[in-house]
């Protein structure tokens, strides 16, 4: 869709009000979307109003709908939970319950609502905008209202943000909350694995999810765990024989400890529910194993939100506002979901309607279909999972030998990714090899063969537990081609940032001398600074996302109860801006100085004064990020210096460089769980390759399709040959010459109040929710 002009829709906003409740369970995430819907519904010119205790409120009305400003959601991104409550409400399921809601919004004038919950809510919210017009007549008649205010208020336009920590709503990627979720998961089992394996225990980990299995799938794909249960998956007969078979082989093979990731509404091919202390039990009878049984319970709706979810939730606010002001009476109402790295608007009915039939298909025991409807990504994770859970002799071993490098500097997922790729090397009967220290471990020949146990873990570990390094090939190819000759190796899995796609260019152009070289070659992009052409995402940028927020957010509440104050934060990322835009977007900070988008003497003055006004009123903690290479001469120290002399007499300055403790850490479950699925793609790529190069008792891949980046492009999973995106690289700055994310800088700056023009803006495209829609997988 092209861009619109949002100064336009400014006027459309004018005289209109809209409100915005929360409903249902809640999830973190909730409060980023409260705030983006309010800010972005001022700054279009309309009346905004937050509804306190969801529709309970909306019922009550009185005190529990308040007219909002612009600081009524001030340093609310970073809680959990919602801030403006949320309830569950029987008097709305009545139409007495609704008759008293209509006239509390008739009142205000109220006639765009923004509903923000589960599909329960959203339901509810439709019946409501169904039944407004026999509402307004029932009030006319009991002489509540008159016809003039009727008429005012003829039509409600209603948008539905999904919030669930589930991710049960078909349509959408990703619902508000579900990422944070997994994140307080993935903290829990990495601290239960380290005194698991102390004690040799087994660990039975219940999670969320009463008829949705997707925390606890993604979690056990996340963390490898020995044996899993799922609603829409439930086991064969005999499986208790097959699990305890599988742990005592696991335990036979040296590992310590058994994990067992069991969701709540786990059940047996009857549908007899499956519970955790029946596990456990079974365990200890039949193994004999100290066995202990964990429920995480609300601890996984708790926390503040990740990264993912702020920005998840702050792009689907503005939309939904957009499509409030663009909606007409014709108009049927829609939520706001995800699609790939798009915010897009989904017929609400749709979503609903498909969304029950997975309840449909489970019920009559057609879980193959149930997977089915969850999605492709869900469906994909579940067949990703049982192939790597446990150990399958591959049935023909092949002639074909992989090996495997890191290359760059180390991100967090790199060796999810290897782990992924040395099993299923293996199950299809590969030797495989890792390098150490990337191209010059290549070319001094530091190679060793991996086995299935060698990798065992590797999921949650962060770094680069290969070893990396930024060494190019150029000057070692006489070498590398007598390791790729000594050890017979017949392709190239490369794990890595900028370098790996130049050392793999370098590679590629080098065939013409070389015919060692002419063997399939893929890259898994994997950097923090998510700088690799012909990708959206890349290994470890989420990672390192969520550390600088975390760090963000310590050094703001470091100044609470001090005078005013202003931060100058340096971020990574060399030339590329993407990881100081997305923090600053997951901070809420006041402005985010990047490469790509040019700075001046006039930027800068503005800012400080825009700063100086915002802290003469009522704001007490100001957040500046730089990205460490945005400009030559305005470096961190020059901006620390020049907001300290602008705004001595109203706010002092402090300097925080958060250095490498962004390339540090665990892998967030969104590394982890991409990586590992990018591992699989990678090998199969590479073994149908191989197939169709294989002539005459070997090798010989010499085409330009043979040599390619395995690159996520919105939904799409795409190999593009190395050549073709050599002319979209901008190698002097190390970073594509075109950035998907671009469209988020208006964003972060409207958020911050600044008089921006949003004229570049893309409106989010309807899009129809069919089963083929949702057959694609979105990669995470």
């Amino acid at each position: 869709m092209s861009s619109m002009d949002l100064e336009k829709l400014k006027m459309t906003g004018a005289g209109r009000a809209m409100a915005v409740l929360t409903s249902g369970g809640d999830a973190q995430g909730m409060n980023a979307a409260v705030r983006a819907v309010t800010r972005m519904g001022i700054y279009v010119g309309a009346k905004v109003y937050l509804i306190n205790e969801g529709y309970q409120g909306l019922v009550d009305g009185g005190d529990n709908i308040k007219l909002a400003h612009w600081h009524s959601v001030t340093n609310i991104i970073q809680l959990g939970g919602t801030v403006i409550g949320s309830a569950r409400c029987k008097a709305f399921t009545t139409r007495e319950g609704r008759l008293a809601a209509t006239f509390n919004l008739v009142k205000k004038g109220i006639t765009n609502l923004c509903v923000c919950g589960g599909d329960g809510s959203l339901t509810g919210a439709n019946i409501f905008r169904s039944e407004w017009s026999s509402l307004l007549e029932e009030l006319v008649k009991k002489g509540r209202i008159t016809d003039t205010m009727a008429k005012d208020n003829a039509y409600l336009n209603i948008v539905g943000l999904v919030g669930s920590i589930d991710n049960d709503f078909c349509g959408t990627d990703m619902t508000i909350g579900a990422d944070s979720a997994l994140h307080r998961i993935m903290e829990i089992i990495d601290a239960i694995m380290t005194t698991a394996q102390s004690h040799q225990r087994t660990f039975v980990l219940e999670v969320m999810g009463r008829h949705c299995g997707y925390l606890a799938l993604v979690s056990a794909l996340a963390s490898g765990a020995d044996w899993l249960f799922i609603p829409e998956a439930p086991p064969m007969e005999g499986w208790e024989d097959r699990m305890c078979a599988r742990l005592e082989g696991s335990r036979n093979k040296g590992s310590r400890l058994n994990i067992i990731i069991i969701a709540e509404g786990a059940i047996d091919r009857e549908g007899k529910p499956i519970s955790s202390a029946y596990v456990k039990e079974l365990v200890v009878k039949r193994l004999g194993y100290d066995t202990r049984v964990t429920v995480l319970g609300h601890v996984q709706r708790g926390g503040t939100p990740s990264a993912f979810d702020r920005i998840l939730s702050s792009k689907l606010g503005v939309e939904a506002v957009v499509a409030l002001m663009e909606a007409t009476p014709e108009t049927p109402a829609c939520v706001i979901g995800l699609s790939g790295n798009q915010a897009v608007r989904l017929p609400l009915m749709e979503c609903v309607e498909m969304t029950k039939l997975v309840q449909t298909e489970m019920n009559a025991k057609r879980f193959e279909e149930a997977i089915k409807l969850r999605g492709g990504s869900f469906e994909n994770n579940w067949n990703i999972y049982k192939q790597l859970a446990f150990q399958k002799p591959s049935q023909t071993k092949t002639n074909f030998s992989l090996a495997i490098l890191n290359v760059g500097a180390p991100a967090a997922g790199m060796n999810a990714a290897v782990r992924s790729a040395v099993r299923l090397g293996l199950i299809h009967g590969h030797k495989i090899y890792g390098v150490q220290d990337g191209f010059q471990g290549l070319a001094n020949g530091e190679v060793f063969e991996m086995h299935w146990h060698n990798v065992a873990g590797w999921t949650g570990q962060g770094g680069s537990l290969l070893g990396t390094k930024r060494t190019l090939p150029k000057q070692h190819f006489e070498k590398i081609v007598e390791t790729i000759t000594k050890f017979n190796i017949s392709a190239l899995l490369v794990v890595g940032g900028f370098e790996g796609f130049e050392g793999v260019l370098q590679l590629f152009e080098a065939r013409g001398h070389y015919d060692e070289l002419c063997i399939p070659m893929v890259i898994i992009p994997a950097t923090i600074s998510n700088n690799v052409p012909g990708t959206d995402f890349s290994l470890g940028a989420d990672t390192a996302v969520n550390s600088a927020m975390e760090s963000c957010d310590k050094i703001k509440q470091s100044a609470s109860g001090t005078k005013r104050r202003v931060f100058v934060v340096e971020t990574m990322g060399g030339y590329c801006g993407y990881l100081a835009t997305s923090t600053g977007i997951a901070v809420g900070a006041d402005a985010a100085y990047i490469f790509e988008d040019p700075i001046n003497i006039h930027d800068l003055k503005t800012n400080v004064e825009h700063l100086a006004e915002k802290m003469k009123k009522d704001i007490q903690r100001g957040l500046v990020l730089r990205n460490e290479k945005c400009h030559e001469h305005y470096t961190t120290d020059f901006i620390y210096k020049l907001y300290s002399a602008e705004g001595k007499d109203i706010f002092d300055c402090r300097v925080n460089v958060l250095g490498h403790l962004q390339q540090g850490g665990v892998p967030s479950p969104f590394d982890r769980n991409y990586g590992t699925k990018m591992g699989v793609k990678a090998i199969l790529w590479i073994t149908d390759k191989l197939n169709e190069t294989y002539r005459q008792g070997r090798v010989f891949a010499n085409s330009p399709d043979t040599a390619c980046i395995l690159g996520l492009n919105r939904k799409v999973v795409r190999f593009i040959p190395v050549t073709e995106l050599k002319e979209m690289a901008d190698f002097e700055h190390r970073m594509p010459k075109v950035q998907w994310w671009a469209n988020l800088r208006p964003l972060l700056k409207m958020l911050a109040k600044y008089q921006t023009s949003f004229c570049e803006y893309v409106p989010g495209e309807i899009e129809h929710v069919t089963r083929r829609s949702i057959s694609i997988d979105a990669g995470f």
